[in-house]
């Protein structure tokens, strides 16, 4: 088991939103909080620190968060690139990355990854989320001492997580019990239609 002091939790919230109209979805409001601070109540208490990846906005990143890192290249080159940062950045053997569009991540999120890792044969590399049907390969808990590989891939042009991931000794973590806590945002009506489901129900509004 991955003791709380081995584990940096980040948020990847260094994307374009390109979907949203150019707005930084990490700050978009939702259900009374900005997006970013319902993925930090999945994180926080829970990791040694919390770190999120953001390249625009630092200063209003850097409330809800320990640190607030940038990509180590620029140019918005994608997740795969925020997840080398991460794992750069961490102090810990194992980094946690959850997606900041994802507003109604389960609560006990970090438990089960750190479960999930764990096989007859031991640690696994990387864990990823999987919800029955679909990897969420944004939601995955991973060494840190892969980050030098990271780098050689993406010098190589590599951008699909996947591909890296099958390069490695990965699992999926079963959350197919919660398929809709995966929910990611991309658009205005996405969030609104979300925003409306999870207030309109008290069995599963955002906490």
């Amino acid at each position: 088991m991955i003791p709380t002091h081995e584990l940096t939790g980040m948020i990847l919230a260094g994307g374009e939103g390109r979907r949203m109209g150019g707005r930084d979805k990490g700050l978009e409001p939702f259900a009374g909080l900005p997006l970013v601070g319902h993925v930090v109540k999945r994180l926080e208490g829970q990791v040694a620190e919390l770190v999120i990846n953001a390249n625009r906005n630092a200063d209003a990143y850097r409330f809800f968060a320990d640190r607030v890192i940038a990509d180590a290249e620029g140019g918005f080159k994608g997740p795969l690139m925020g997840i080398y940062s991460g794992l750069r950045a961490a102090n810990t053997p194992w980094l946690l990355v959850a997606p900041c569009d994802s507003p109604a991540l389960p609560d006990d999120l970090v438990a089960r990854m750190v479960a999930g890792i764990v096989s007859e044969n031991g640690e696994h590399d990387i864990a990823v989320a999987f919800d029955g049907e679909r990897l969420h390969p944004v939601v995955a808990l991973l060494r840190t001492s892969l980050a030098d590989d990271l780098a050689t891939t993406l010098a190589e042009g590599e951008r699909k997580i996947d591909r890296w991931y099958a390069r490695h000794d990965w699992c999926k973590v079963d959350m197919s019990d919660c398929p809709d806590a995966f929910a990611n945002l991309n658009t205005e009506e996405e969030k609104l239609r979300l925003e409306k489901v999870l207030m309109g129900s008290p069995s599963k509004g955002v906490k």
